[in-house]
């Protein structure tokens, strides 16, 4: 475990490096969704294959996530931006980095994209889309019920979550609960600055959305197809919003395709290390 302080909060962060004597042909910033997730979601999913790759893997948890620290306030998109860019800095990567976001962790990608469009070596959003005033409204409706029915009805719902989910669920709720009722992530996220669509046509690099078939956001397509120069999606039929990790092989294995094209095909094709 590494804790790098960024001058304004103090943030987990792991990295999987290629093996020993494997040239590194790429650098992947992998960033994990909101209040039930953490890094644990990429590294024991598609980390291990990206590193096999030679790809150098950086996974970080977010601020009041996982074992990164908790401030009370300070939950707005930007402060996750900020938190990406200064994070970036104190690990020294300076070159063009490939973004891989599930859920929230696309948002903030994407965003970080906006700014650094010469940074972004591509851009992969998992289930996820860039910040709208139609997505700030949907986050607040979600949060408003996330603070209402854990926070305040904790026991309740986490007895149901145990019941009907797993215990490993549970302790994830519980930590979600703990983390919307003690910080203002509730309030931050639904007032975060949203991006124009001038600053969403900003972002050149090579996108790929993978989206669940059966999830709402599956409904994106179109309109990404039509702001985004290069960009491509996966629809998976059979899954919703957990498409990472119900089928990690399957949504690693097209990230990995889009990292090895940008990258002039020096990434290790998925599959190639058994051969």
């Amino acid at each position: 475990m590494a804790m790098v302080d960024t001058g304004d909060i103090r943030l987990h962060v792991q990295r999987m490096l290629p093996r020993q004597g494997r040239a590194t042909v790429a650098t992947a910033v992998l960033v994990h969704g909101l209040l039930t997730d953490s890094l644990a979601s990429y590294y024991f999913t598609v980390a291990p294959a990206f590193a096999a790759a030679g790809i150098d893997t950086v996974m970080y948890d977010l601020r009041g996530h996982g074992r990164s620290e908790r401030p009370p306030s300070g939950y707005t998109l930007d402060h996750n931006i900020d938190d990406l860019e200064a994070l970036l800095d104190r690990l020294d990567i300076t070159g063009p980095v490939h973004l891989v976001g599930n859920s929230y962790g696309g948002t903030i990608a994407f965003g970080w994209a906006a700014r650094h469009p010469g940074r972004t070596a591509s851009l992969s959003l998992i289930e996820s889309e860039p910040a709208t005033p139609a997505w700030a409204a949907k986050l607040g409706r979600i949060l408003d019920r996330v603070v209402t029915e854990l926070a305040y009805n904790e026991p309740d719902t986490i007895a149901w979550i145990t019941a009907n989910r797993s215990h490993n669920m549970a302790r994830l709720a519980k930590g979600a609960a703990r983390l919307a009722r003690e910080t203002t992530l509730g309030r931050d996220i639904p007032a975060s600055r949203v991006l124009t669509e001038d600053e969403i046509r900003s972002v050149r690099c090579p996108v790929l959305g993978v989206y669940g078939a059966d999830s709402d956001l599956v409904e994106l397509v179109t309109l990404m197809e039509t702001l985004l120069g290069d960009f491509r999606s996966v629809v998976l039929p059979g899954h919703e919003h957990s498409v990472l990790v119900e089928a990690p092989g399957t949504v690693g294995g097209h990230v990995l395709e889009l990292i090895r094209a940008a990258s002039g095909g020096t990434v290790t094709p998925v599959g190639a290390e058994a051969r």
